[in-house]
């Protein structure tokens, strides 16, 4: 579904809200940005504006975890529409 600007985003959807709190708190942040882009099928979330990461890690699920020192900014999540 795409909706034009202006046009009401009203709609049913399940989100997962008890994890995305859980990242809220474990990253002491009060923002989240995620872009999608969808011919990469790559789902990013920052926990900051702007991403500035110095190092970043894969783990087994192919996401990217991206962090400042010891403090994660932000990941990437690889083939994300194929998530459940």
């Amino acid at each position: 579904m795409v909706a034009e600007k202006g046009e009401d985003m009203a709609m049913s959807v399940a989100l997962p809200v008890q994890p995305i709190l859980e990242l809220f708190k474990q990253n002491h942040t009060e923002a989240l940005w995620m872009d999608y882009d969808h011919d990469a099928d790559v789902l990013y979330v920052n926990f900051q504006r702007p991403v500035a990461s110095d190092h970043s890690e894969m783990d087994d699920s192919d996401t990217i975890l991206r962090f400042q020192g010891d403090r994660m900014v932000g990941f990437t999540i690889l083939n994300a529409s194929h998530r459940t």
